[in-house]
């Protein structure tokens, strides 16, 4: 019997404000988006390979980035060149939450944030 494989991922977020944050993934980050519900409220968003989605937080509720709560990203992306996109995104004016540096887990890596405050990380591996 052949076991059924995984064959992409994709983070959600919540987000104040779908129409916002779903332009600062496209002008910012550089992913398309398709948009659901009349208004809106729930994006897939994608780049090459990779997807995120993004959700409508219930209005008045209050969202938190995992950094907040334990000092971690709320998505991190492998990358085959991370200079080049840091260079990509920093240039379009995405919000650098670190700048590009190597990691002792043999990482290059930097990390950004969207308009909630999530950090999301982009690393390429250094050890292959």
């Amino acid at each position: 019997m052949t076991q059924a494989k995984l064959i992409s991922q994709a983070p959600v977020l919540l987000t104040k404000d779908i129409l916002a944050g779903v332009e600062y993934w496209e002008q910012k980050i550089g992913f398309t988006a398709r948009l659901w519900g009349d208004p809106p409220n729930h994006a897939i968003l994608r780049r090459d390979g990779c997807f995120l989605m993004l959700s409508q937080a219930p209005e008045g509720h209050e969202v938190v980035p995992n950094w907040k709560v334990n000092g971690i990203w709320n998505a991190y992306f492998w990358v085959d060149d991370a200079k080049a996109i840091y260079e990509e995104l920093t240039t379009s004016g995405a919000i650098i939450d670190y700048k590009l540096h190597e990691k002792p887990y043999d990482v290059l890596e930097f990390g950004i944030q969207d308009l909630d405050g999530h950090d999301i990380a982009f690393g390429q591996d250094l050890s292959a």
